[in-house]
């Protein structure tokens, strides 16, 4: 397994590979991490993981500083994986116009508006730095397949949108969400849980599972649900940032002529926000 960190270095390794298997990631890496890898296998001969801590994504007021970051044990992990190379490029390698202090000169790939709703309201420009620094990474590696987990579902919506706009030759595979076994969705964020927190962080999926039941019940005042839904969870100490039932192909908030449905939800316990998300559909 090689570790590059520079474009030219990489492109140089890549020179005549075909059909390479790309997985962004921002390190902090979990068996989560690992499945997309093995999905990646399973599309591609050779296989790109790039570990790149994005500052375009995080707000002033979000964790980019405290950004857990373990290269060693990600590496451990990346090699029994079977990745051919990491790419771990610093800042100035993908922003060269960083000064240490922000990124103003930066051009930014703005998403649709999809961007601006769920995660996006609360979390102005995210959407942007992310499909910013994809644009920018695709471009370096050329992949023919990218694989992303479902666990952020606007995300991949987002992303498969960019592609499709942006004309990129990139099949996007999008990988199932791979959960603890007390249904907790795995993330890089639940090492931020204290053990109080992690023991209840479970009613998150839980609570949209019930959801989930009471649709296929026949159940579609869908308002209420929400509603219901969320204030359940506050009277369990966490904050909800929102609780969604959309359409599945466009993110919009589902109506009764709309089949096939996701319910997505963002909410802070122990001051770590947490996502999941459920796609079903309905009677």
């Amino acid at each position: 397994m090689q570790i590059i960190t520079s474009k030219e270095a990489l492109t140089l390794a890549l020179k005549n590979r075909a059909n390479i298997g790309f997985v962004p990631t921002m390190g902090n890496l979990h068996a989560g991490h690992i499945h997309l890898v093995s999905l990646a296998k399973q599309h591609a001969d050779f296989i790109v993981v790039s570990i790149f801590v994005n500052p375009l994504q995080f707000a002033a007021s979000e964790d980019l500083t405290n950004y857990p970051r373990t290269l060693e044990a990600d590496y451990d992990k990346l090699k029994v994986a079977g990745v051919d190379i990491v790419f771990v490029p610093g800042v100035t390698e993908l922003y060269p116009d960083f000064d240490g202090k922000n990124l103003n000169q930066t051009i930014t790939v703005m998403p649709s508006s999809v961007a601006d709703r769920l995660c996006g309201a609360t979390r102005p420009g995210h959407f942007a730095g992310v499909a910013t620094v994809l644009a920018k990474l695709f471009n370096i590696i050329q992949p023919q397949v990218a694989v992303f987990g479902k666990k952020d579902f606007q995300q991949l919506f987002i992303i498969k949108e960019m592609v499709k706009q942006l004309h990129y030759p990139i099949q996007i595979v999008a990988a199932e969400i791979v959960r603890e076994p007390n249904g907790l969705a795995m993330s890089s964020r639940n090492g931020y849980l204290s053990e109080t927190a992690r023991t209840s962080a479970h009613l998150l999926s839980q609570t949209l599972q019930e959801i989930v039941n009471a649709i296929k019940d026949g159940n579609v005042d869908f308002g209420n649900l929400e509603n219901q839904a969320a204030q359940q969870l506050t009277t369990q100490g966490w904050i909800v940032d929102y609780i969604s039932i959309c359409a599945a192909d466009s993110l919009m908030p589902a109506t009764l002529n709309d089949k096939n449905l996701v319910l997505l939800a963002a909410a802070k316990i122990d001051r770590t926000r947490l996502i999941d998300n459920i796609e079903f559909c309905a009677k």
